[in-house]
C-alpha cells in the first residue's frame, strides 16, 4: 500500500509504559520501520504515592512522535492512522478545558489500600468481581476514585472526566473524552457486555460519581481525527486517524501471540520485571476462581476475553540473585557487569539439579497480587543444605518463576496447550526451558520488538480498513514470528511435578509468618 506521496503508507502505535513512552511505526504488512522513544518520569513518596504530570506526558508522547518523524522520511505525509495504548488502571483526572485536576495516581499508587480492605469486606464485592472478572486492589481505578471521594473529594470535585493514561494521550490528540472497553470493563463494567455496570459502581460506593465515567470507544471500529492543535505539537498531519487502543497488557499480549492459531489453547506470558500472564478464552468460558483475584480483560475480538494474573516482580529476582554474586565480586575488587552476569546464568544453571529448593518471587515491597493479593507476602527460600551452592540458589530462584506462573494459570482453569512468550526471560534458552516445565506445554517465542506497539497499530489497520477483522491482522502481524515450538523435557516436568505441591503448601503456611514479620518490623521502626 501506497500513500498519497507514492512512499509507502504507514501505522504508529504508541505505547505509553510506565518507564518508557514509545511510538513505532509500522508498514501495513506488520513490519517495524522504526521508533522513538522517552524515558517517562514519575514520582513516588513514603506515603505510598506514586503521581505522574499529565501535561509531561503528553509533551513527551509529542516528543517521541517528533523524534519518529526526524528518523523517517515524510512520515506526516505516510501515516494512515494512529493508534495509543498505555499503562494500565490508575486515575488522570481531567476538569475545565480539558486541564488535569492535579498529578496522576499511577497504577503503582499505594494509598488506597485500607479503602480496599473495606470494600473488599463488603457483602457486594462477589457481586462486583462476577461483574468484572477482576480482583479489587489499589492499582485500580474504581479503588482509587473511593479513596479520593473519602479522604481528597476536591479532586473529584474539581472534575469533569477520569481517564486513564492512554485516554489522556487521546484527549490530547483528538480533543476527545473517552475511554476503551478494556479497562471500563474491568473497573467499572460487565466483560460479558463490555459497558458499565451499576451494581459495580454501586459496590464501589462511587454512584454519586457516575458522571466522570467517559463514553466507551470501540477503536477497531471508530477513529476520532487528529487535531490541528495535536499536529503542531507532533509534526503529524491534522486530520490522521487516531485509534483509542485497548489497555497495554492485553495490546502487548495480541502483539506477542495470545489470541490465533487455529483455535488451539494457547495462553501468552510475558517475562519481564513484572510477570504476565493470560490466556484467551471465548467470554462464556471465563473461570472466576473462588479467591476473586486476577483480571479478566476484553481483546480488541468480538466475544473473547482475555483472563489475566499476574506477578509484583518476575526478572527482578533474578536480578537480585546475580546482583548477590556481583556484590561478593565486587568485594574482592572485582567488577563484573550487569550484562556478564546475565550471560553466565544458563551456564549456573546447568551445574545444579532441578526440583531441590522451593523459593517464593514476592520480592516486591508491595508483596504479591496473583493468583493471590497480599501486600506483606515476601520472598524466601525452603529446602537448603550444606550442600547446596550458589547455581542451586539460581536455579531454585528460576524455578520460583516457573512455579508463581502455574500457580497463575491454575487459578484461571486448566493449564494451557501452547505458551507463547515474551519479555527478556524469553532470551534464555535454560529459562525457556523451566517455563516449559512448569506448565508442561510446548513454547514459542515471539519475534515482535514491540509488541505493546504493535497490537495498537493493529487496532488501527483494522480500523481503517487495511484487514477487514482483527482475525486476518494476526494472521499476518503475528503469527509468521512465533518461533518453532519448544518441547518440554521430561525430566524438568517430573520435576516441577514433584516439587510444586510443596510450593503450593509453603506459600499457604506462610501466611501468618509474613503477618508476624511485617508487625516485628513495624515495632523495630522500619
Amino acid at each position: 500500500m501506497r500513500s498519497d506521496t507514492g512512499h509507502q503508507a504507514l501505522l504508529i502505535g504508541i505505547d505509553a509504559g510506565t518507564s518508557v513512552i514509545k511510538a513505532v511505526a509500522f508498514d501495513p504488512s506488520g513490519r517495524q520501520v522504526d521508533s522513538a522513544s522517552v524515558v517517562n518520569r514519575y514520582h513516588t513518596a513514603p506515603d505510598g504515592s506514586a503521581t505522574q504530570s499529565p501535561d509531561q506526558t503528553w509533551q513527551d508522547c509529542a516528543r517521541a512522535l517528533r523524534d519518529l518523524g526526524e528518523k523517517i522520511p515524510g512520515l506526516a505525509e505516510r501515516v494512515v492512522a494512529l493508534s495509543v495504548t498505555g499503562q494500565g488502571d490508575g486515575t488522570w483526572l481531567a476538569g475545565r478545558d480539558n486541564r488535569p485536576v492535579g498529578d496522576a495516581w499511577l497504577w503503582l499508587d499505594a494509598r488506597a489500600a485500607p479503602t480496599v480492605d473495606r470494600l473488599a469486606a463488603s457483602g457486594a464485592n462477589r457481586a462486583r468481581f462476577e461483574a468484572t472478572g477482576t480482583g479489587l486492589n489499589t492499582c485500580q481505578q474504581g479503588s482509587q476514585m473511593a479513596h479520593m471521594q473519602s479522604h481528597r473529594p476536591e479532586l473529584l470535585a474539581a472534575a469533569e472526566v477520569a481517564l486513564h493514561c492512554k485516554d489522556w494521550l487521546y484527549l490530547n490528540l483528538t480533543g476527545v473524552r473517552a475511554t476503551d472497553p478494556s479497562e471500563a470493563s474491568f473497573t467499572f463494567g460487565n466483560y460479558r457486555n463490555r459497558q458499565y455496570d451499576d451494581t459495580v459502581i454501586e459496590a464501589l460506593g462511587l454512584a454519586s460519581q457516575r458522571h466522570l465515567l467517559p463514553p466507551i470507544v470501540e477503536g477497531t471500529e471508530l477513529t476520532h481525527k487528529l487535531t490541528p492543535e495535536a499536529a503542531a505539537q507532533t509534526g503529524l498531519l491534522a486530520g490522521t486517524p487516531v485509534s483509542l487502543g485497548y489497555v497495554d497488557m492485553v495490546m502487548t499480549a495480541l502483539g506477542a501471540g495470545v489470541y490465533g492459531g487455529g483455535g488451539q489453547d494457547v495462553a501468552c506470558s510475558t517475562v519481564g520485571s513484572t510477570g504476565v500472564h493470560m490466556r484467551a478464552v471465548r467470554w462464556q468460558d471465563v473461570h472466576l476462581n473462588a479467591g476473586g483475584t486476577g483480571y479478566v480483560i476484553c481483546l480488541p475480538v468480538p466475544g473473547v476475553v482475555t483472563q489475566v494474573q499476574t506477578n509484583m516482580a518476575a526478572t527482578l529476582n533474578i536480578d537480585w540473585a546475580l546482583n548477590l554474586a556481583g556484590d561478593a565480586l565486587k568485594a574482592f575488587g572485582q567488577e563484573v557487569s550487569h550484562k556478564e552476569l546475565v550471560s553466565r546464568l544458563d551456564g549456573w544453571l546447568r551445574q545444579s539439579q532441578p526440583g531441590q529448593v522451593i523459593y517464593h518471587p514476592y520480592i516486591s515491597e508491595a508483596g504479591e497480587r496473583g493468583p493471590f493479593v497480599n501486600a506483606r507476602a515476601r520472598a524466601g527460600f525452603t529446602g537448603f543444605s550444606q550442600y547446596h551452592g550458589y547455581p542451586d540458589l539460581l536455579r531454585a530462584v528460576t524455578e520460583g518463576l516457573g512455579h508463581a506462573m502455574r500457580d497463575c494459570y491454575s487459578a484461571m482453569g486448566q493449564l494451557p496447550g501452547e505458551l507463547r512468550l515474551t519479555g527478556g526471560a524469553a532470551r534464555s534458552r535454560a529459562l525457556r526451558g523451566i517455563f516449559a516445565a512448569s506448565v508442561n506445554a510446548p513454547v514459542r517465542v515471539s519475534q515482535r520488538d514491540e509488541a505493546g506497539a504493535a497490537g495498537a497499530a493493529m487496532m488501527a489497520a483494522v480500523a481503517v480498513g487495511l484487514y477487514p477483522d482483527m482475525d486476518a491482522c494476526v494472521n499476518e502481524w503475528v503469527l509468521p514470528l512465533l518461533g518453532e515450538a519448544e518441547t518440554p523435557d521430561p525430566d524438568l516436568v517430573a520435576a516441577s511435578d514433584r516439587i510444586f505441591p510443596a510450593y503450593r503448601r509453603a506459600r499457604e503456611a506462610l501466611l501468618p509468618t509474613w503477618e508476624a514479620l511485617a508487625s516485628a518490623r513495624r515495632t523495630n521502626g522500619e
